[in-house]
């Protein structure tokens, strides 16, 4: 069989060892430490915009930090994405709030600003105004946010940024992660720059993320014994896995340059009559491309996702669908939604390609052709 290809395998720069060694070499192996607060500094130095970082263990943590911090309580309501991973919601129901999903709009599969606007009008004549929003940037593809920010503050409810996949990326030159009251970061294994496991919630408020930091750190009293007054976490980031982050960081826009080759590579080699590609609507749009996306649709009906993948599959390639919209899921089954189902059709008909920036590219000449031969042999 062939060698296994890879959707988004970890990609090392040489200097993580570097930075973690050193944590061997002066015992700093429990959790904070200089590669921690190093690591925290390289990435406001990176975003700018004058943010403040706290370095957690998932992104996951850093989302349900912003909840409590924004004082999202059981009862409350909280607009999120429809279209992104489970972790953009979950959080919500940590918290016992329920949560309102947004559908996406066609020009960058991203929340709808139309559908927003129309959930926060019918929540607010419920008599439920929500206390947040969680906009999520899809595969590194910046959202509408001019337009998502300028309704977020006609109605004054905080945007809770999920830049997970958007390291990297930019909105009129700003750094995504930037434009939230709150933004999260994930250093999982399969982002753009990875920790191992690790994420970041980052904030212009730095008693926000002060607040952050003493939650993640089990809510620890200043006092000699060990004494709490609120309910704390165990979200912080490791001295080590934050000494890996401290050298990804080093090698951020290699890897964002990478994954942008790799969208134009696929784009140039498959077939315009099948594949649309998520093109950047324009130029106020960068994104890192930390997925190469595309939605298989051919006319004649004698090509499919579910086609592709499962060949590519039996050649050991990896490809996955698109997320699966939290209305869609059993879990989330009786919570509001607006939209038209956009998202259902990008989930029936998109795949994600094999998008690492240690793609070689004898590898993407590998997907490419099995993906023209899967083609050619199944349109008449």
């Amino acid at each position: 069989m062939n060698n296994k290809i890879w959707l988004s395998s970890p990609h090392m720069g040489g200097t993580e060892e570097q930075y973690v060694k050193e944590a061997f070499d002066t015992n700093w192996i429990a959790p904070l430490g200089p590669n921690v607060d190093g690591f925290e500094k390289d990435l406001e130095n990176y975003l700018g915009n004058d943010v403040h970082v706290a370095a957690l263990s998932s992104g996951t943590a850093a989302l349900h930090l912003a909840l409590i911090i924004l004082g999202v309580k059981a009862g409350d309501e909280v607009i999120c994405q429809s279209m992104t991973f489970s972790a953009s919601a979950n959080p919500i129901a940590y918290q016992g709030a329920t949560p309102v999903f947004v559908d996406s709009e066609a020009l960058t599969w991203n929340m709808s600003p139309e559908y927003l606007e129309e959930a926060i009008k019918d929540r607010i004549s419920k008599g439920k105004k929500p206390k947040a929003i969680i906009l999520v940037h899809l595969y590194g593809m910046p959202a509408e946010m001019e337009r998502i920010m300028a309704i977020a503050d006609n109605y004054e409810i905080p945007v809770v940024e999920d830049a997970a996949e958007a390291l990297g990326s930019s909105y009129k030159g700003r750094k995504l992660g930037t434009f939230g009251a709150m933004s999260i970061l994930s250093f999982n294994g399969n982002k753009i720059i990875t920790t191992s496991g690790g994420g970041a919630l980052v904030s212009t408020n730095e008693e926000w993320i002060k607040k952050a930091r003493f939650l993640a750190t089990q809510a620890r009293d200043n006092a000699p014994h060990y004494q709490h007054s609120h309910i704390g976490y165990n979200y912080r980031m490791s001295n080590i896995c934050a000494g890996i982050g401290r050298g990804q960081m080093e090698v951020l826009q290699e890897r964002v340059d990478a994954r942008r080759a790799n969208y134009t590579f696929y784009k140039s080699e498959l077939d315009a009559n099948i594949f649309t590609f998520a093109d950047e609507p324009g130029a106020d749009y960068y994104s890192n491309r930390w997925l190469t996306t595309a939605l298989i649709n051919d006319a004649k009906g004698e090509i499919n996702r579910e086609l592709i993948r499962l060949e590519l599959e039996k050649d050991n390639i990896e490809t996955r669908p698109l997320w699966k919209p939290m209305h869609m899921q059993p879990v989330f089954a009786d919570a509001p939604f607006y939209g038209d189902g956009t998202s259902e059709k990008f989930f029936e008909l998109g795949l994600c390609l094999p998008s690492g920036s240690n793609l070689t590219a004898e590898e993407k000449a590998r997907v490419t052709q099995r993906i023209n031969e899967v083609c050619v042999a199944n349109i008449e």
